[in-house]
């Protein structure tokens, strides 16, 4: 079962999963933010917008990290890419559907007031009654949708 599972092993995801755990757990002891990233857009636009919604306290005060975070991600899998020197992307899913899923993403995130990185990696790990539910619902969701199209016949 889990050849099926994990085609390629288990061990990248075991060693990447401990990395973010290690990674949630520095930024946490070191400066007592809870990560995530759900916010990153909202905060990064106070540096720009003087409109009211973007220059709340919690955006303002937040930004510089959130900046720092969400570059960090998008570098460190640059770093990986290079490092490997494994720069193909492929997929066959239409770049329309692609939007799409990404929009649906966004709202979903704003909705449950965060996204998996902080309520499924932090929130969970802190025993946030929230985000259980929000970690529940995601994949409830998630695998009622999948049902959903495999019985549409998408195929993998």
């Amino acid at each position: 079962m889990l050849e099926t599972l994990f085609p390629n092993g288990i061990a990248q995801y075991a060693i990447g999963g401990a990395l973010v755990g290690l990674g949630v757990v520095i930024i946490y002891v070191g400066t007592g933010i809870i990560a995530g990233a759900s916010t990153f857009l909202e905060s990064t636009w106070s540096y720009v917008s003087d409109l009211d919604r973007f220059q709340r306290r919690k955006y303002v005060a937040s930004r510089d990290w959130r900046v720092v975070f969400t570059l960090g991600i998008v570098l460190g899998a640059a770093a990986y890419t290079a490092a490997t020197g494994d720069f193909s992307y492929s997929t066959r899913v239409e770049p329309w559907r692609l939007v799409v899923g990404g929009f649906l993403v966004g709202v979903g995130t704003r909705l449950g007031k965060g996204c998996t990185s902080g309520h499924g990696v932090c929130g969970v790990g802190s025993l946030s009654q929230t985000s259980l539910v929000n970690v529940a619902t995601f994949l409830l969701v998630a695998i009622g949708t999948a049902q959903l199209v495999f019985a549409m016949g998408v195929r993998p």
